[in-house]
C-alpha cells in the first residue's frame, strides 16, 4: 500500500479509502485515477486475511473432512461446495483430518482464526456422528453425516430412495426374483437401501423373500463369495441389486466363472456409480449414483441460508440418480 501511495503521489490513507471503495470519501477524481493506475501497474492486492480480522468477517467458508485423498467421493463434495461458494463470492478453505480428533480440533480452530463465516463438516461415508466440541457456536452444516440434535442442519444421500430406484430398474424390466447383496456394515446405507428394496418389491406387487437378501462384506471379494448363494438355488434369481459397485464387480467375476452372461442370464445393478468401476466393466454396469457433488452444493446453500436468517434444521435427503448402462 505504501508503494502504491508513493507511485500515485498520495497518502496511504487515500489508497486505503480507494481500495475499500469508500464512496463518500472526499477524494478527487484525479487522485482516484492515479491510485487505480498505480494499483494496476504494481499488481497490488489487498490482504484479505487482514481485512477479515479488522472487520470481524470474511469471504471464507471452511470445509473440514475426515478423508479426502483416500476416497473417490470426497473430491466431488469439495468440488460442489467450491463451485457454489464461488457463485456467492466465497472461497472454500479445506482441511483433511484423517479422522484424528486432535487434527480435527486444530483444523476447526484454524477456520475460526481465519474468520470463516461457517463450516461444512463432512465424513467420507454416511453416518451419525457427535458434533465436535471445537465447533462451539460456529455456524455449521453437516455434509454426508448427521447428529442426533434436531436443531442441527445436515445434508445426506437419500439411501431409501436410492435402494428403491435400483430395485425398480429391475422390476420394470420384468424381473420377479431379485436378490439383494447388502452390506454387513452398521450404517444408514444398509438400513435405507434395504427399506427401498422392500418398498420397490411391494409397489411392484412382489413378495419379500428374506432368503434373497445376503449380507456380504462391501468389497469385490464379498460379491465374489456371494456368487454361490445367488446361483446355487433351485429358484435362482434373475436379477441382483448390489450394495455397491465393488460388490457388483466381484459378482461379475463369479458369474463369468460359471460360464453365464450378464445381463442375459443375470441382470445386475450396483450402487455408488464409481466411474472407474461401473463404466469399465463389461458389460458396463447400471448403477445408482451417490449425489456427492450435489451434497457439497446443498451444504453451502444451507449454510448461507442460515446466515441470512432462514435456517432449515433437520436432515435434508438428496436424491440418488440412476446411471443407466448395459447390465440390465
Amino acid at each position: 500500500m505504501r508503494e502504491v501511495a508513493e507511485e500515485a503521489n498520495v497518502s496511504i490513507a487515500t489508497v486505503s479509502l480507494v481500495v475499500n471503495d469508500k464512496k463518500n470519501a472526499r477524494i478527487g477524481k484525479e487522485a482516484r485515477r492515479r491510485v487505480n493506475e498505480a494499483i494496476e501497474k504494481l499488481g497490488y492486492r489487498p490482504n484479505a486475511l487482514a481485512k477479515s480480522l479488522v472487520s470481524g468477517s470474511s469471504r471464507f467458508i471452511g470445509l473440514v473432512a475426515d478423508a479426502i485423498a483416500t476416497t473417490p467421493f470426497a473430491g466431488q463434495i469439495i468440488h460442489g461446495a467450491q463451485d457454489e461458494a464461488w457463485k456467492h463470492g466465497y472461497v472454500l478453505l479445506v482441511a483433511n483430518t484423517e479422522g484424528d480428533p486432535e487434527v480435527t480440533d486444530d483444523a476447526i480452530n484454524m477456520m475460526v482464526d481465519h474468520q470463516a463465516i461457517g463450516i461444512l463438516y463432512s465424513t467420507w461415508y454416511h453416518r451419525e456422528i457427535e458434533r465436535p466440541a471445537a465447533l462451539g457456536s460456529t455456524p455449521t452444516v453437516f455434509v454426508n453425516c448427521y447428529t442426533n440434535e434436531a436443531s442441527e442442519t445436515a445434508v445426506v444421500p437419500d439411501e431409501e430412495q436410492g435402494g428403491y430406484t435400483a430395485t425398480s430398474l429391475l422390476t420394470r424390466k420384468g424381473h420377479q426374483r431379485i436378490a439383494f447383496l447388502n452390506s454387513t456394515e452398521d450404517a444408514p446405507s444398509t438400513v435405507g437401501r434395504l427399506a427401498g428394496y422392500r418398498r420397490a418389491l411391494a409397489d411392484a406387487g412382489l413378495p419379500f423373500d428374506p432368503s434373497l437378501v445376503l449380507d456380504v462384506t462391501p468389497e469385490q471379494e464379498g460379491g465374489y463369495r456371494a456368487t454361490t448363494g445367488v446361483l446355487d438355488r433351485a429358484d435362482r434369481p434373475t436379477a441382483v441389486f448390489c450394495y455397491n459397485d465393488r460388490v457388483a464387480m466381484g459378482l461379475y467375476d463369479g458369474v463369468k466363472e460359471r460360464g453365464l452372461r450378464i445381463p442375459n442370464d443375470l441382470a445386475v445393478v450396483g450402487f455408488d456409480d464409481q466411474e472407474v468401476i461401473a463404466a469399465h466393466l463389461r458389460p458396463t454396469l447400471t448403477s445408482v449414483a451417490l449425489p456427492q457433488y450435489e451434497l457439497g452444493v446443498r451444504g453451502v446453500r444451507a449454510l448461507l441460508a442460515a446466515l441470512d436468517g432462514d435456517p432449515h434444521p433437520g436432515v435434508q435427503r438428496i436424491t440418488c440418480p440412476p446411471a443407466l448402462r448395459h447390465s440390465i
